[in-house]
């Protein structure tokens, strides 16, 4: 008999992890017990997917925020800085403008209008119709932004985000002087030496700053890519994933894993004689329609992954099939014409019309998707999410 069920996604309680903890051992185990529990087998193919942040955990990736700012103040100077582009988050990103700051004797920010990279909103584009601003080339200073567009809330954390960075700033007794912006050359009229905060595009921002006759030009990934004062540290993406820990330290995102991910498939080959897929995963990649926030606060969707998870999809659509050149057949005949398309279907489907429609990303952005809205933010308390059925597909 076939199964009446596709892909399932399921979230595994995990005790919480602390430094040093063996992930190996407690991954196989808290899954092993949730099969016995829940009464599923582990199947070939079936994916373990382990939430970055307790990989970061368990590897002891902190740093203060005394660290970052001599960072800073060792590639950029400690006079006047700019700041450009952060993203507008009190977990992400304040812990960080904290170090930095610390780190300069002024600051000079600059942030993106109307909003910053993952979707948060400092100002709506109806506002901006209304004032007639065209935020591709115009640059505002903050008392034209206030005289135009007052004092603007978050709509889900209640932060007025300039005002908030603004006051984070001063008090750690750096001056600050905001302005608005979204080309990046603007803060080469303010000072030379420039931290570029974004996430997604920040090779193309260092290349137009120094272009443009910047002296100093450091994105977050390179603060805090070597251990400062015995710090952690994260040599290939800096303070680029990291969450806020305490008042004053970070958990970086998690250092090279990739030994990891083959050695809780190794483990799970040596318990159950499956090959399972592993891989680690941060932020998914998906927009919430209401407030408009992208999941893409992470420099990528999973640091490491086993081999079996590279790649894209190679599916056709079923509804495609089913409208189009088998619009004549119901039925027994409708189910067996699909199949057996599916069983004989090219091993690249790239181009062909029998795949439009079929999402069009990397498998590890697309269950990352999955894994980091089965796990949550919060309290849930599932940090291992277990997938089964991933790669099926209507024959089996």
């Amino acid at each position: 008999m076939g199964r009446n069920v596709g892909t399932v996604s399921r979230g595994i309680r995990c005790p919480i992890i602390r430094e040093g903890d063996d992930l190996v051992d407690i991954v196989t185990e808290c899954v092993m017990e949730a099969s016995e529990s829940d009464g599923f087998e582990v199947r070939d193919r079936d994916i373990v997917a382990i939430t970055e942040s307790i990989v970061a955990r368990s590897q002891g990736n902190y740093a203060g925020i005394e660290a970052i700012a001599a960072d800073v103040r060792a590639k950029l100077g400690g006079e006047t800085i700019g700041v450009i582009f952060p993203i507008l988050s009190r977990n992400r990103f304040a812990i960080c403008l904290k170090g930095i700051a610390m780190g300069a004797k002024k600051v000079v920010l600059m942030l993106s209008y109307p909003s910053d990279e993952v979707g948060n909103e400092l100002v709506s584009i109806d506002q901006l119709d209304a004032a007639g601003v065209n935020p591709y080339s115009d640059v505002l200073t903050l008392e034209k932004y206030r005289e135009l567009f007052g004092y603007n809330k978050h709509p889900f954390t209640g932060v007025d985000y300039v005002e908030y960075y603004s006051d984070l700033i001063q008090d750690t007794g750096a001056d600050v002087e905001i302005i608005f912006s979204n080309k990046a050359t603007s803060i080469l009229d303010y000072t030379k030496n420039v931290l570029n905060c974004d996430i997604h595009t920040r090779a193309r921002t260092k290349r137009l700053l120094l272009a443009a006759g910047a002296e100093r030009v450091c994105g977050l990934d390179d603060i805090l890519n070597t251990p400062v004062d015995g710090s952690g540290c994260n040599e290939a993406y800096g303070l680029l994933g990291s969450n806020k820990s305490t008042e004053s330290s970070i958990k970086l995102f998690p250092r090279d894993c990739s030994m990891l991910v083959a050695d809780i498939q190794a483990r799970f080959r040596q318990l159950t004689g499956k090959r399972v897929e592993v891989m680690v995963y941060g932020d998914g990649a998906f927009k919430d329609p209401v407030g408009k926030i992208w999941e893409l606060a992470d420099p990528c969707v999973s640091p490491a992954f086993t081999e079996g998870l590279e790649g894209t999809p190679n599916e056709l659509k079923l509804k495609y099939l089913a409208d189009n050149d088998f619009k004549d057949l119901s039925g027994d005949a409708l189910k067996e014409a699909i199949s057996e398309s599916i069983r004989n279907k090219d091993g690249n489907l790239v181009g062909k019309m029998a795949s439009q429609g079929t999402t069009p990303r990397q498998l590890t952005d697309l269950i990352g998707s999955l894994c980091d809205l089965t796990s949550g933010s919060g309290d849930k308390g599932t940090p291992v999410v277990y997938i089964q059925g991933y790669f099926d597909n209507y024959t089996n």
